[in-house]
């Protein structure tokens, strides 16, 4: 076997349009390379949002989560959007998503109250065309979007309504880790989270949250929410209709507001998603290759694709939302 110990990483390639992307000089143990370098590869990721290692040969699950652990502490997801396969603590496949429907640019799990700082992501198997998880840089797209929207998000916060049934999205179990009425309810009161129960046993949620947030680090702006991807007019237009033929306008999966309720129209969705297409950087996934995402400077998605796709993904070293300098008082009321 054959490893570089060096505490820097000369080999990080900048390419514009593209995230850093390192060819690792590692062959055999890919858990002791990441545990010799970490220090780099986080200090990179500090100065640049992302970093795509290359080389590593990652080939299964069980080798996966060695190298995710080397490099953070992995967090179990909590009020997760959509099912997820678990392969270990703290260790899923990708979200389960229509492979025909992209996924738009969002900071992962920005409505909870102990988001995850560092985002993990492994390719076992590449999709044959597309599928690649793209990123952009949140201070970038916040200087990008109308000042006037930006100050109005700041000033209201957003705000994420979520009808929870057994059909669409995650459950009330997948998302809570329990689906009995009081531990449910213990634990929205205690993470500022509005709460109704609804008559066919389905609950219905609210919470707002500030847009714009502080990076914990560096104290950089950053436009850090799920405000467009949550939100109906991201959904495919023939979905959103047969949706809301079946659970009335009241009644989809998931949506958001203005923080004081008032509806988000498309054309700010449209403006939002055109702000982040504008500022996207993306590398298409090969065999083997590990991803690391400063959760909160750095937005990801995940574009449509064909043919077979398995990306291991991993939410590492939580951040208090408290210590980002949010906007919006955090209540349940």
């Amino acid at each position: 076997m054959t490893y570089s110990f060096s505490t820097s990483l000369p080999n990080v390639d900048l390419q514009p349009g593209k995230p850093p992307v390192l060819r690792a000089e590692a062959t055999g143990d890919a858990a002791r390379w990441s545990a010799e370098h970490r220090n780099a590869l986080r200090a990179v990721v500090a100065e640049h949002g992302a970093l795509l290692v290359r080389g590593l040969g990652l080939r299964d699950a069980a080798g996966t989560e060695a190298v995710f652990r080397q490099l953070g502490s992995l967090k179990t997801e909590t009020e997760a959007f959509a099912p997820r396969q678990r392969y270990a603590h703290g260790v899923y496949s990708s979200s389960k998503w229509p492979y025909n429907q992209p996924m738009c640019m969002h900071h992962e799990l920005s409505y909870v109250l102990e988001p995850p700082a560092l985002m993990l992501f492994a390719c076992l198997v590449p999709a044959t065309d597309g599928g690649a998880t793209p990123v952009a840089d949140s201070p970038t797209v916040l200087n990008a979007l109308p000042a006037d929207l930006v100050e109005r998000f700041e000033r209201v916060g957003w705000l994420l309504i979520r009808n929870y049934n057994n059909d669409i999205g995650a459950s009330v179990a997948e998302a809570f880790g329990a689906d009995d009425r009081r531990a449910v309810e213990s634990y929205c009161l205690a993470n500022a989270i509005r709460f109704e129960w609804q008559p066919n046993r389905g609950l219905r949620t609210w919470q707002r949250r500030s847009a714009v947030v502080r990076h914990p680090h560096t104290g950089q702006r950053c436009w850090f929410n799920q405000i467009a991807f949550l939100n109906e007019w991201t959904m495919d237009p023939e979905l959103r209709e047969y949706l809301v033929d079946i659970y009335g306008e009241d009644g989809l999966p998931f949506n958001t507001r203005f923080g004081n309720g008032d509806p988000i129209g498309a054309d700010v969705i449209n403006l939002i998603d055109k702000v982040y297409e504008e500022n996207t950087a993306r590398e298409r996934w090969q065999s083997g290759d590990l991803f690391l995402v400063d959760n909160v400077r750095t937005a990801h998605g995940r574009e449509s694709f064909k043919g077979p796709r398995e990306v291991l993904v991993a939410m590492a070293d939580a951040v208090h939302l408290a210590d980002c300098s949010p906007k919006i008082e955090v209540n349940a009321s």
